[in-house]
């Protein structure tokens, strides 16, 4: 019986593994997860810091082994979910600041001095929300609250024409010639 064992052993064999369609199918995985990753990259752009970048595994170019694409396509996966999580993460806090505002709308007395901007929203450029006392100290006092919206972001142009308008009263000529 051992001399059956030994001579049926698969050890003995040399097989040689065809390690194209290994390879082939490790290089699909690991674009599916890079496209992926740009998807969500570009998802947060603005909003949240996600680290995009494939390290390098070597410091020239050459091929590499199934054992190193293997360890890059598992690198990509973790990335892509710590990713999903952070924009998932992100949406929450923003659906929250959205029934905030809403509840602050609503009711602007119940949440004094509370301020909500545009980025906590996840809306693009300047502003915030800002419940406030209506007619300043005596407003306060008289329980009179409002929800402020603010103008946004200041003008480039405006604030040109004020550095140049103290340009020239500093240098003592007039803006027309």
């Amino acid at each position: 019986m051992p001399d059956l064992l030994a001579r049926d052993s698969l050890n003995g064999l040399q097989v040689e593994v065809d390690e194209r369609l290994a390879r082939v199918e490790l290089r699909r995985q690991v674009a599916h997860l890079e496209r992926e990753l740009g998807g969500l990259f570009s998802e947060a752009f603005g909003r949240v810091e996600l680290d995009y970048r494939v390290a390098a595994s070597a410091a020239a170019p050459r091929v590499l082994d199934l054992g190193e694409l293997e360890r890059l396509r598992d690198e990509l996966a973790e990335r892509v979910a710590e990713a999903r999580v952070t924009l998932r993460e992100r949406a929450r806090l923003e659906n929250a600041n959205h029934e905030l505002l809403r509840r602050m709308l609503a009711s602007p007395a119940d949440f004094k001095w509370v301020q909500v901007s545009r980025d906590d929203l996840g809306l693009p450029g300047c502003g915030h929300w800002h419940s406030r006392p209506r007619l300043g100290p005596i407003g306060m006092l008289m329980g009179w609250w409002r929800v402020k919206v603010s103008s946004g972001c200041p003008l480039a142009g405006r604030l040109a024409a004020v550095e140049q308008e103290a340009q020239t009263q500093a240098t003592g000529t007039s803006g027309a010639g």
